[in-house]
């Protein structure tokens, strides 16, 4: 058994978190939020716009232990996380002022129940022009970041974990085609599908 199989990481309270972002926000313009995984396929909100984004000191990394959605405590499975460095192609997605609020509660209902990620407005590039964007994002000092996963793993990965919302590897293969149905290639993702 992997060692982050043990136990579920450390918790951090949410609603410090939701109720800061809502006050940098303001809730006077329409909310941008960068979308670099299933946000981009499965926002479960209503999008009033989007545009190809790209964000610079951010990349996509498969690289964040799952224990609910795409695996379990026995068996975690792996989701996208944005790590710093490099620089990373979405979407931005626009969500209504009037809609903000209630698409950023429902948005920490699913990524935001154990707090793990930290929040920031990221510059987002796009062809209109730039936009400040929510950014789910990773610190590498989470126990929810793996480190260096070997192949081995990953396929071990791929070929066993499973969570509420299915497995890692549907969740890693519906992410590359949704990229590239936006002309976003992640080769880093597809050498990783090529090892399944």
């Amino acid at each position: 058994m992997h060692p982050a199989a043990l136990h579920l990481p450390h918790q951090r309270d949410p609603a410090p978190m939701l109720a800061r972002t809502l006050a940098e926000w303001g809730g006077h313009a329409d909310l941008w939020l960068f979308g670099y995984a299933s946000l981009i396929w499965r926002p479960d909100f209503h999008v009033h716009e989007q545009r190809p984004a790209q964000v610079h000191g951010w990349h996509r990394a498969l690289k964040m232990w799952s224990h609910v959605n795409r695996g379990t405590p026995d068996n975690p499975g792996l989701v996208f996380a944005l790590l710093s460095g490099g620089s990373c192609r979405g979407m931005v997605l626009r969500v209504k002022r009037h809609e903000g609020e209630e698409v950023l509660h429902r948005l920490w209902d699913r990524e935001m129940m154990t707090g793990v990620y930290d929040p920031r407005w990221l510059r987002c590039n796009t062809p209109q022009g730039p936009v400040q964007a929510l950014a789910f994002t990773l610190s590498r000092r989470s126990p929810s970041y793996t480190g260096p996963l070997s192949p081995a793993q990953y396929r071990r990965i791929f070929a066993s974990a499973s969570g509420r919302y299915g497995t890692t590897h549907d969740y890693a293969h519906q992410t590359f085609h949704s990229l590239r149905s936006h002309g976003i290639h992640d080769r880093e993702l597809e050498t990783l599908l090529g090892l399944s």
